[in-house]
Order: C-alpha cells, then structure tokens, then sequence
C-alpha cells in the first residue's frame, strides 16, 4: 500500500521499472565518484579535470544509434555531475541516454559512516535534503536512483542494529524517491569479504533482505515502482572451500525466493566480486 501516491503516479513508476529491467536489459553504473574516476583517469596519465571525466562519459553516450547500446541497457547510473554535463556539441547527456533508449538514474547517497555502538560497521548517509534532491534530479531528466548500504560478515557482524538501520534508511530513502517520481533500487549489499562459507551468506542475506522488507512493507513502498540491486549469495573471498556456480545459482535463487516479495519488479545483480 502506498497512500500518498495516485494512481498515475504508480503508473509511471511502474512503467519506468519495467523498461529498466526489460528482457535482455541490464544497468550500466558510471556513478563513479570523482576520486575513483580519478584512479581510472591516472591510470593512463590522465588529469582528472571536469573536461576529462566529461570526455570519458562522452566515448559511451555519444555512440551511434547503429551501435544499438540500448538493446543492452535499460538504464544508466549517473553521478551528480554526470547527471548536468552535456556532450561538446551541447547535447544533454540525458538527451543522448535518452535517444537510446536508455532511462538516466541517479546515485543519491552520501557515502557510508560508523554505526555508533557497533564493531565499524556503517550505515549509509544522505537522507537530510534528499526530497529536494530527487525533484531536482527528476527536472533535470533522471527517472530512477539508486542508494547503497553495506554490511558485513565475521566477528558477531552483522549486529542486529546494523541490519535494522540499514533496513530503514533503506525503506525511507525509497518512499522519499517515489514521491518525487523516481523509481528506487534499493541496494542492501553484504560484502564478499571474508572467510564466511556459503551457508553462512545464505543465512545472513535472508535476514538482511527480509528485514529491508519488512521495513519497506512498513514505509507503504510502492513495491510494483521499485528494483532490487543485491549481492549473489557467495561464500567470502577468502573461504578454503570452494563451491560450484551451481551451488551459487541454488543459495541465491532460493534466499530471493523465500524473502523478495512477488510484487517488485526485478532483481538486478551487483557485478564484480564473484570468482
């Protein structure tokens, strides 16, 4: 249930989160931050000035329309910068995304902080403004956005504050984003790192996901307008035993199965990390 919403407003969300997730479409995420497009920029000595990071942009969204990029990608993830620059003939990086086909999202958190009262684990800032925020990103083209949390496995982790908080911001960040017409991907991510088995993935996904439910459920999100972005259920980086991908299918299908609630629209898995 999502009282505060019209009718046309679900239909719009719920349209837009289709497309995103149409058959054989996926998301391509260049939200990286100013300092991490620096590392990728350094790498090949370049400067990381605003002019370079909008060139890099440009080799992707100024591609031909025979390239056909928009058979692939249903939507793109922009950072805040990204999100205003044009190509250098003057054309809105939107409007290219656009032309393809492509649906403009928007990074909208603010990075991580220390949960007080935990072991360091964090719990993501940038609730404060964030209505604003989102009806500015709408009127400048971005139709989806996109918010991480992370969370992490060993020693007592992760504590049931951590999963709790984690789970609300999550929840209010994503009704704040609908009220603003801007599908949410909500985004609880456990981490990869460790010694954890699969089993214990298993276990500690569930709970992560069922509780980001359950506080979604209570926010009245609008579950049929949002995505899902969560982790595969793998066991940690450094765990001594070695499972199959077909013991990774099962664990993830069946952890999605028995807490994602038929309603949401699609699942679109993190990349990276799996090995």
């Amino acid at each position: 249930m999502a009282p505060a919403l019209t009718k046309a407003q679900q239909k719009e969300l719920r349209e837009i989160a289709q497309s995103i997730v149409a058959n054989g479409k996926g998301i391509l995420a260049a939200d990286e931050s100013t300092g991490t497009i620096g590392k990728r920029l350094g790498s090949i000595e370049v400067e990381n000035t605003e002019d370079n990071r909008r060139a890099y942009r440009q080799l992707l969204f100024s591609l031909p329309k025979e390239a056909k990029i928009g058979d692939s990608l249903g939507g793109c993830i922009l950072f805040e910068e990204t999100l205003y620059q044009n190509a250098a003939d003057g054309t809105p990086f939107v409007k290219l995304l656009q032309d393809h086909g492509i649906v403009p999202g928007i990074k909208v958190d603010k990075g991580v902080v220390v949960l007080p009262g935990t072991n360091n684990e964090t719990v993501t800032q940038g609730l404060d403004g964030l209505a604003e925020r989102c009806m500015k990103y709408r009127e400048a083209g971005a139709r989806f956005a996109k918010w991480r949390a992370v969370l992490k496995i060993g020693d007592g982790m992760p504590s049931e504050l951590a999963i709790q908080e984690n789970a609300v911001t999550l929840a209010r960040y994503a009704t704040i984003c609908q009220q603003a017409g801007l599908v949410p991907i909500v985004e609880p991510e456990v981490l990869c790192d460790g010694t954890h088995s699969l089993e214990t993935c298993q276990n500690v996904t569930e709970r992560v996901l069922a509780a980001t439910y359950k506080a979604c459920n209570d926010h009245n999100l609008y579950l049929e307008g949002s995505l899902l972005k969560p982790n595969m259920v793998t066991a940690g980086m450094q765990c001594p035993t070695k499972y199959t991908p077909e013991q990774v299918a099962e664990a993830t299908v069946t952890t999605l199965q028995r807490t994602v609630p038929a309603a949401v629209v699609g699942v679109t898995f993190l990349s990276g990390g799996q090995k």
